[in-house]
């Protein structure tokens, strides 16, 4: 037999019971192990977060149905807070039960793909109602930490959106990706951009670059990047005057993204003030902590360099030119920018991202073993009560 790769043969892919096992904590796969050789019995597990948020659970309902179809079983699930209405910290989500021995060893898998969806769609649903009349852009992909999150953020931010658009907001109207496009609705739903700050410096010129991603997507509305050079206002300018007929028809948008280095400009502190004295004095005129105030006047996309924006756009004629604000746009600075009144069209965002990881940490119980309540002391709390919803009548195999 002669050596060499090729006459090696090719290991088959582990089967979907082997990659669980690889990927859940080994205390579920030995429990596992005991309960088929003792007596497997039927449990009920009570899933929950310890604080509040918006319940996202279909990514992990999707993905347990998806393990009963393949071990040919089924589970019965109660959802108690469906997809999009607020959780209180500890209120079980849902309800999950089934055999013991086939769902033992689900607990870390099925938790990671609930916990940060929920906290991700409780913190897009605040900022769209801090910025009701702002439409948001969702632009988390290159913040997470692949395939799987990038997934669970663009869901996140999609029932967040739905939630507040339920009282009046006009939330998400898209994202950055194609992959994920899909949360947002549409006929052929796809991702949303035009250029990012390497275009302007292969262009090396703000206005050469709208004119090549113009040239190339003709049909598409523009809207340019207006920091690369440090010139926003004359930047921004130069590109409306060269496209005015798409800033005539509403098509043409330019992008803050001033970093937290510089002031925009023309803006300095003395300036800022002087902005915002002209169109929101109030704002400025009560007690704000050293970020509200870096928010409202400071470097970066502050409220004044908004409002900066808007009357320069303003005082020009290019009243019809749209502003998208971006870099750090969390709950708290959607919050200061409304109390600004800042001129924004669309917020570009990925700061819906939870910031403290731990919070996302969901937990699950068993409060029911066949049939029989019994959870561990200090979780009474979430013994099982009437009038949950129960999905689709269970999750069959």
């Amino acid at each position: 037999m002669s050596g060499g790769r090729a006459g090696r043969t090719t290991e088959a892919a582990p089967g979907p019971d082997a990659a669980i096992a690889a990927r859940t904590d080994t205390y579920f796969n030995r429990t596992r192990a005991i309960v088929r050789r003792f007596g497997d019995c039927h449990v009920t597990y009570a899933v929950f977060m310890r604080r509040p948020v918006i319940s996202a659970p279909r990514l992990m309902l999707d993905w347990i149905a998806a393990v009963a179809k393949a071990r040919g079983t089924t589970f019965d699930i109660e959802v108690m807070r469906p997809e999009g209405s607020w959780v209180g910290a500890g209120d079980p989500i849902l309800y999950l039960s089934g055999s013991f021995a086939e769902l033992v060893d689900l607990e870390t898998l099925y938790l990671q793909k609930l916990g940060p969806p929920c906290v991700a769609a409780h913190n897009a649903y605040q900022m769209c109602l801090e910025l009701p009349k702002v439409a948001f852009l969702a632009m988390d992909a290159r913040h997470c930490a692949g395939a799987e999150m990038q997934e669970m953020m663009a869901y996140a931010a999609s029932v967040g959106s739905a939630a507040a658009r339920a009282e009046g907001a006009r939330g998400f109207i898209g994202n950055a990706t194609d992959a994920t496009a899909h949360w947002f609705g549409g006929e052929r739903p796809r991702g949303r951009g035009t250029m990012p700050h390497a275009l302007i410096g292969y262009a090396n010129s703000t206005v050469r670059a709208a004119e090549m991603f113009h040239e190339t997507f003709p049909e598409e509305d523009l809207t340019v990047l207006v920091d690369y050079f440090g010139r926003e206002v004359t930047d921004a300018l130069a590109v409306c005057r060269r496209f005015p007929e798409l800033a005539a028809a509403g098509r043409l948008a330019v992008r803050l993204d001033t970093h937290g280095g510089r002031f925009l400009e023309g803006l300095d502190p003395a300036e800022s003030y002087a902005v915002l004295e002209r169109h929101a004095p109030a704002a400025i005129r009560r007690y704000r902590s050293e970020t509200e105030l870096r928010h409202l006047v400071g470097t970066g996309v502050s409220a004044a360099a908004i409002w900066r924006m808007r009357e320069a756009l303003d005082e020009a004629g290019f009243e019809g030119v749209r502003i998208v604000a971006s870099s750090g746009f969390n709950v708290q600075k959607c919050r200061v920018m409304a109390e600004a009144k800042a001129p924004i069209d669309v917020v570009g965002t990925g700061s819906f991202i939870p910031e403290v990881w731990s919070e996302t940490y969901a937990t699950a119980d068993i409060v029911a073993y066949d049939g029989a309540p019994r959870v561990k002391v200090g979780r009474e709390f979430l013994l099982r009560r009437n009038g949950g919803r129960r999905r689709n009548g269970g999750v069959p195999g």
